[in-house]
């Protein structure tokens, strides 16, 4: 049954990333790294729900979203770039395939790396970050969602990865499989992966080819 839901804060992380936080229903339970469908309660939105991850822990009062802004789609994440704590939210959910299946190597692209904020923020609380590794892939270091608090994550290593810029200690280009045979060395571990269609298949694909099994591979659409 849908949720109504009251926005209590909004605030910039990127030149194009917010965050947003809600109060949370009573009784409503989640597992990190699933997900919700978010509807606007406004005239022209109310058929125009569409689905966002809880970067918020499930022993949290309160439910948290990181939403990637795209003006040049006209559509939910650009009107919510103007919505004002108050505004009110349907929410139904939650669902999604991306669980935490262990230690492993998280393979993010944009905001395909919000699956993975209360995985790997859940683990950090509980000291169980040994093993993780974040690969993430943006295009300029502004970009980069978190990228702080993913630098100041003790036991998580990370390498980010710029597609168009140079910048002293991050790695330049795509992440394929010679990257992931330089930087990955135990290919025995679980592999998470989420971002656009395309990155998604061609990271299965780059894990094909270093030996990754397939029980392996967590994605969203659970292949």
């Amino acid at each position: 049954m849908p949720h109504t839901l009251t926005l209590r804060e909004v605030a910039p992380l990127t030149h194009d990333t917010n965050r947003y936080v809600f109060g949370r229903p009573a009784n409503f339970d989640f597992e990190p790294g699933q997900a919700a469908e978010l509807t606007i309660c406004r005239d022209g939105w109310k058929d125009a729900g569409r689905p966002f991850t809880f970067t918020s822990l499930p022993e949290e009062d309160q439910l948290e979203f990181v939403v990637k802004v795209y003006p040049e789609k006209k559509g939910v994440t650009e009107e919510m770039d103007d919505i004002k704590p108050g505004a009110v939210f349907e929410l139904d959910g939650p669902f999604g395939a991306i669980e935490d299946k262990g230690p492993g190597v998280f393979l993010a692209a944009g905001a395909g790396v919000t699956p993975f904020i209360a995985i790997l923020r859940n683990r950090a609380r509980n000291g169980t970050l040994e093993g993780c590794h974040l690969i993430f892939s943006n295009t300029h270091a502004k970009d980069i969602i978190l990228r702080d608090e993913w630098d100041e994550m003790d036991g998580l290593t990370v390498d980010h990865v710029l597609a168009e810029e140079h910048v002293d200690g991050l790695h330049h280009g795509h992440v394929d499989a010679a990257f992931l045979q330089d930087h990955v060395k135990d290919i025995d571990r679980m592999f998470y992966i989420c971002g656009p269609q395309g990155y998604v298949d061609a990271m299965r694909d780059a894990l094909g080819e270093i030996g990754v099994k397939h029980g392996n591979i967590v994605t969203e659409d659970g292949w």
